[in-house]
């Protein structure tokens, strides 16, 4: 997988900016984390506002646990403020969240109180794992559809392909939200059948790697 052929990329902590990104057109910043514990906190993991002209920009938390509190929020919609008034074309929102197949349902209620916090101006997307596609509940999916702007599903985990992600990607017609596919830099990727003509398939996103 030769990330010179896509234009929307994942910039993580501790990933060196690549020449890739002077050509893209979305980029996914990770902007920090929200941890557990007796009082669970967002932990900044960016040092600086991004100034990004070229490309639409979506903030990314990787989430540990749903139990928010209003700090939280608080501090979510601080940051797209700096982020919005420092010039970048913020599209919206991203949750990193490995919610488990079956907790669907409830995730998507955790989604939608997020959502309601969230100013109009931006979208709410999220990750998602293959799994979801193959054996998410209907019921689980369908809440989810009515809530997120997009869902990345991601062939990859760590920095590893997950063997045989075809089976799963063959049952993506289940899943009925406007979706992107998350490749790993250097990763083997192989389209499945029919991909291309999936209506709510919009592209891809790919995770840097260091070199």
């Amino acid at each position: 997988m030769d990330a010179r052929r896509y234009d929307a990329f994942w910039l993580w902590a501790g990933v060196r900016p690549q020449p890739v990104l002077d050509h893209a057109r979305r980029i996914y910043l990770l902007q920090g984390a929200v941890v557990g514990g007796d009082v669970p906190r967002l932990i900044a993991q960016r040092p600086a506002v991004p100034r990004i002209g070229h490309a639409e920009v979506w903030m990314v938390l990787r989430v540990e646990t749903l139990a928010w509190d209003p700090q939280i929020h608080a501090q979510l919609l601080a940051a797209l403020e700096r982020w919005r008034r420092a010039g970048n074309r913020v599209a919206g929102v991203q949750i990193d969240f490995d919610a488990r197949t079956r907790h669907l349902a409830r995730y998507a209620a955790f989604l939608r109180a997020l959502r309601g916090q969230i100013p109009a101006r931006y979208k709410l997307g999220i990750t998602g794992l293959l799994d979801w596609s193959a054996n998410g509940d209907p019921e689980g999916l369908q809440q989810l559809a009515g809530v997120v702007d997009e869902v990345v599903l991601q062939i990859y985990q760590g920095r590893h392909v997950i063997p045989g992600y075809g089976a799963y990607l063959a049952k993506l017609d289940r899943l009925r939200i406007p979706f992107r596919i998350g490749l790993l830099q250097g990763g083997e990727w192989t389209p499945p059948p029919g991909l291309a003509a999936n209506p709510h398939f919009e592209g891809y996103v790919v995770f840097l790697l260091n070199s």
